[in-house]
């Protein structure tokens, strides 16, 4: 090629490395930018909503378990620390329901999850009415001993209990089965990101390396010198960038899904454990209201089973040790509660299942609740503390590539205006 061509020829291959720096500046800001979002997605809306749902199913299930424990002992003079702590909790647990619906309703994002929503908030509507005319019928009544319920009073609880396991508690369910696989998604598509954006960063990152070394061959055999140290500079911030870029992904990706499966997937496991375990510690009470039915009986032992070991009930591991003794402590006072009971003994079967000594079930099922309770929110606490450090990964990401690959850029009129400048 001619004296009269290189300076064109210094022009071509500047401009396309340019070009290639730009490129990978363009694919590295917008891939780092659409990674935050989608990180944020999960912060933000995926997992709180999850949370949410997992959250309702559970004060539900702890709802009508008070409601039982009121309807057992309503009226009843020397159960009224009972029935006052009974009435806190069914307090409680109704501002926490009101608040997750309120929450639900505000965050859901298709027409189907309103419609869930609206349809729990109509049927809670329904089960408050069943429960309080339960309640209504007994404080009408004379002051009574416990369990001798008025036959109408039982008849409205068997209305609020099947509002909760046929329409209540199905919806909650339905609603966190949508918001988990919201959640399956935004991981599904942040993974996807994660793997477009390293083959990207690898392939732009590698073209411009390429161009770089061609470019410093290139000089090195026309103009005689083995060195250009600007394009040096550039071709090992070009490197850097990728290898950085490049880990950033891939840790990042790492620590989001290690924070899922060992921390929030436990969480939201765990509080459909308990929700399960409040719903068939109220099964005691049921039995006791029900006169005995063994509806009642069976349906613990389907629960407890799935505690211990997993099962059909929507728990897929049991319980661990710690916790899972202290569930079979509670199992035992249900067994000798209803063993008092077949042999007509109510009242002491009610004065076991409402006892707070060590030994009763009211205190065995608390000191239960306290250790699943402790080990659930450690998982939260544990999620959310490597969900923020796997979003720090982030922070600048949006305006790295353009500082880094601007100084390439920089760097290439540096190299090569020497070499122009022979041929003013």
């Amino acid at each position: 090629m001619g004296v009269l061509n290189t300076p064109a020829r210094l022009r071509w291959w500047t401009l396309s490395v340019a070009a290639a720096a730009a490129a990978l500046t363009a694919a590295t800001s917008l891939l780092m930018s659409h990674t935050q979002d989608q990180v944020r997605t999960i912060g933000a809306q995926a997992a709180p909503q999850a949370a949410t749902a997992s959250d309702l199913y559970f004060a539900l299930s702890d709802l009508d378990a008070q409601v039982a424990r009121l309807v057992l002992i309503a009226g009843a003079e020397e159960h009224s620390g009972s029935q006052i702590d009974a009435l806190s909790t069914y307090r409680e647990r109704s501002r926490q329901i009101d608040a997750d619906l309120e929450r639900a309703l505000s965050t859901v994002n298709t027409d189907a999850d309103r419609a869930i929503v609206r349809n729990l908030l109509g049927d809670l509507a329904v089960y408050r009415q069943w429960a309080w005319q339960a309640l209504a019928v007994e404080w009408e009544q004379p002051e009574q001993r416990a369990g001798q319920l008025p036959p109408a009073a039982r008849g409205y609880y068997a209305q609020a209990t099947n509002v909760l396991h046929f329409d209540l508690l199905p919806g909650a369910k339905r609603l966190r089965d949508a918001s988990q696989a919201r959640l399956d998604r935004a991981y599904a598509e942040q993974r996807t990101t994660e793997r477009v954006g390293i083959a990207l960063f690898v392939l732009l990152g590698g073209v411009l390396v390429v161009l770089l070394a061609l470019f410093q061959r290139w000089l090195s055999r026309r103009f005689r010198r083995r060195l250009n140290p600007a394009l040096l500079a550039a071709t090992l911030v070009t490197a850097g960038l990728v290898i950085w870029a490049t880990a950033v992904l891939a840790v990042e990706g790492q620590r989001l899904r290690a924070a899922h499966r060992e921390s929030f997937a436990p969480y939201l496991e765990l509080s459909h454990a308990q929700a399960v375990s409040y719903d068939a510690a109220a099964d005691t009470s049921r039995y006791l209201l029900s006169g005995n039915l063994p509806h009642y009986r069976q349906d613990f032992t389907r629960k407890s089973e799935c505690l211990i070991s997993g099962g059909t009930c929507g728990v897929t591991a049991g319980l661990d040790t710690r916790v899972r003794d202290r569930w079979l402590g509670y199992q035992r006072d249900h067994e000798r509660i209803l063993a008092l009971a077949d042999e007509g003994q109510t009242a002491a079967a009610i004065d076991a299942l409402t006892g707070i000594r060590r030994g009763e079930a009211a205190f065995d099922f608390y000191y239960y609740d306290v250790a699943i309770s402790q080990v659930s929110t450690d998982h939260k606490r544990a999620f959310e503390t490597s969900f923020a450090d796997a979003e720090r990964l982030l922070d600048g990401w949006s305006v790295i590539p353009v500082a880094a690959l601007g100084v390439v850029i920089l760097l290439l009129p540096v190299g090569v205006w020497r070499r122009m400048a022979e041929y003013r």
